[in-house]
């Protein structure tokens, strides 16, 4: 029986490995391709995995938060910690919403990584996103609020066509 169970562990330990973006699989070069192409189509995903509240310490986040961008579409599922101005009754929904992105702008920044900027209004709170994204994945995701403290997030793009 143990050794079914660590046999099913390290099959699952590989499984997601191995599907961990493909990054392993391809060269410097194709990477930073397929993250320009990504970028360029607006189609991409940024797996966080730490969040960085404008005071206090840095929080370790396991799997599950993304920010999703698609066509000009934002999904964000992301944790909020930090000071809150205005809110809600009941808290409201932070920043886990869908909504239109209004100004994308993509620049190439003076180290070769991409910035990019957009905003979004929902109906609580109008959000600026800035993101900066290295050509081995690596991304920086800043969210600046009307109604709450800035908060940032560090990650990785997870690679799509």
């Amino acid at each position: 029986m143990r050794s079914r169970v660590l046999i099913l562990a390290s099959l699952i330990f590989i499984a997601a490995c191995s599907s961990s973006n493909h990054y392993s699989s391809l060269n410097r070069q194709q990477v930073a391709e397929r993250i320009d192409r990504n970028i360029s189509e607006k189609d991409f995903v940024i797996d966080v995995d730490r969040a960085l509240p404008a005071q206090g310490r840095s929080v370790s986040l396991s799997g599950g938060y993304s920010l999703r961008i698609h066509n000009d579409t934002v999904y964000s599922h992301l944790p909020y910690y930090g000071r809150a101005y205005s809110l809600p009754y009941g808290g409201g929904e932070g920043l886990n919403f869908e909504g239109a992105m209004e100004g994308y702008r993509a620049e190439t920044g003076s180290k070769g990584e991409c910035v990019i900027s957009f905003q979004v209004k929902t109906k609580e709170d109008r959000y600026t996103f800035n993101i900066t994204i290295w050509e081995t994945g690596s991304a920086n995701l800043t969210v600046l609020s009307t109604n709450k403290q800035t908060i940032s997030f560090t990650g990785k793009m997870r690679l799509t066509t």
